[in-house]
């Protein structure tokens, strides 16, 4: 165990299952107390019993984060359990594949209102506890989408490139009070969304759009949430950071050059 996180707070939001709780098993690996928040509170409290077991602090809740008294209701259980956090982690959110022509209003709202609602909605709270501790670290998560076109994704590339945006002004209004936020945009991940998702054409596809030739681990976009959340990103501001095996830098690939 390491001691990166000692003394530090953290929330993780979508920390049942997926990205979200590669990131909590991390963060609590290297000594944070961890508040795992979930729209599913039996996923987060599966997670968090195996950490205390483990020897971590953590504790779990559920939270709705396109609802501004849920946010508030986590943050509360967060300063009762552990103290204001000193992380933020936005990771929890939702996806969609649909054909321009085909996608409902609807679905934009919902994406919206998920990923880019909740994702201000928590870093907002987040930011309020910060400033009266004097620092902090936010973490949202954007997507390859949010840079590239990929095929029915209008909607939740909408809200993912809005989030990329959104990260930037964050950090600049919150540089004064010593508040950092950055953002970790995944590529193709081997979580049980995207299992359930992709059909057989599209992961093949991503199998040769993306340059290492693979899915990516969700302990392997944790680690980059974990270093920017940690004092080793003390410089980093206002950053989108792709994980995604190449995907976002690759143009035409020949093996006859």
């Amino acid at each position: 165990m390491t001691t990166r996180y000692a003394n530090k707070i953290a929330i993780v939001t979508g920390s049942g299952t997926g990205i979200g709780e590669a990131t909590a098993r991390l963060l609590a690996t290297e000594g944070a107390a961890v508040v795992l928040a979930d729209l599913n509170e039996a996923s987060a409290d599966g997670v968090c019993k195996d950490i205390v077991a483990g020897g971590g602090r953590a504790a779990a809740c559920q939270v709705d984060i396109r609802e501004a008294k849920s946010v508030e209701a986590m943050f509360a259980f967060a300063r009762k359990t552990f103290g204001a956090a000193h992380v933020m982690i936005n990771n929890a959110g939702m996806g969609s594949q649909k054909h321009f022509l085909d996608t409902p209003l609807e679905m934009l709202h919902n994406m919206v209102n998920t990923n880019v609602v909740g994702t201000f909605l928590c870093a907002q709270a987040a930011a309020r506890d910060m400033v009266k501790l004097g620092s902090g670290a936010i973490v949202n998560f954007s997507s390859h989408s949010g840079f590239l076109g990929s095929s029915g994704r209008a909607a939740y590339a909408a809200s993912k490139g809005g989030i990329v945006a959104m990260t930037r002004v964050m950090a600049v209004d919150l540089a004064q009070h010593k508040i950092r936020v950055n953002a970790v945009a995944p590529g193709p991940i081997d979580v049980p969304r995207s299992r359930g998702q992709h059909n057989d054409e599209r992961r093949s596809g991503w199998q040769r759009a993306v340059p290492l030739g693979r899915y990516g681990e969700p302990h392997e976009v944790a680690s980059v949430a974990a270093f920017l959340g940690s004092d080793d990103a003390s410089y980093v501001n206002g950053q989108t950071i792709l994980v995604d095996g190449g995907f976002t830098a690759a143009g035409l690939r020949v093996e006859n050059l």
